[in-house]
């Protein structure tokens, strides 16, 4: 008979809290199945990428779960007793504090996925290294530079500093800046640039180089060699050709394009 009375309390204060809970994990799982859906018709119909969709679905998932286990726990606080809500208050505040920069990733992750200022296969230079854009996940950016090295960046960190994206284009251009002195002739330095420019194999002839005077500094004028080259996957290698080929073209040459310095002399 007490063991009877006992069910029936425990029944009677359960038992809306318990059909709550199952509601609420029922309705949770219809919403994500139903985003999901919708995510993947995108992704048919060319609107949205794989990538994106399997990362957008993944954090709604991430969302419909805490917002579930927060409502069950809401219904079951009183029943638990003040121990238990306390644990709960002091795990959910700790568990809080150390979400707080993975949220934040998972954040930049899905500005990063929605605005693409870069995306999957882009070589981009980012913190003075060149690198290669393998995979954007939620939380982190995988490159592989140079060296062949995997780097995985917190998107936090992505959207906070500058990036320079050379892209999948056929065709980008590049420069190579050198400071002779006002002696210097102009024409002939123009010349001997653009000579250069033709000698390097990798170096376009059609864009055309060309040569630019960009500034007129204390000393010295300011020439830049512009090129255009199509092997971006081997840029460093033709950047360095082609910054050799312009150093021995200016000594062969006598152009001196040290910047001159002024030399003041001693009373």
């Amino acid at each position: 008979m007490i063991f009877q009375n006992l069910f029936a309390v425990f029944l009677r204060d359960t038992f809306f809290p318990l059909f709550l809970s199952i509601l609420a994990i029922f309705i949770g799982y219809i919403i994500y199945l139903l985003v999901k859906r919708q995510l993947f018709k995108l992704v048919k119909h060319e609107k949205l990428e794989l990538t994106t969709a399997k990362n957008i679905s993944k954090l709604i998932k991430y969302l419909v779960v805490l917002i579930i286990s927060t409502a069950i726990l809401v219904q079951f606080a009183e029943s638990l007793g003040f121990i238990t809500a306390l644990f709960t208050l002091v795990g959910g505040t700790i568990i809080g504090f150390a979400a707080m920069n993975t949220l934040g990733n998972m954040i930049a992750g899905i500005i990063i996925m929605v605005s693409r200022p870069f995306t999957v296969g882009d070589r981009i230079l980012y913190d003075g290294k060149i690198a290669d854009i393998v995979e954007i996940k939620l939380i982190y950016t995988t490159l592989i530079d140079l060296d062949n090295l995997k780097i995985s960046v917190p998107n936090q960190m992505l959207l906070s500093q500058e990036i320079f994206d050379f892209g999948k284009k056929e065709i980008i251009r590049r420069h190579v800046t050198i400071t002779p002195g006002f002696e210097e002739d102009r024409k002939k330095v123009e010349e001997v640039l653009l000579e250069v420019a033709g000698k390097v194999n990798q170096v376009l002839e059609d864009p055309k180089p060309y040569v630019w005077i960009n500034s007129f500094q204390n000393y010295a004028v300011e020439y830049r060699l512009y090129v255009f080259i199509k092997d971006i996957k081997d840029l460093p290698r033709i950047e360095s050709e082609l910054h050799k080929a312009v150093l021995d073209a200016c000594k062969e040459n006598k152009i001196d394009i040290r910047t001159p310095l002024l030399h003041k002399g001693i009373n």
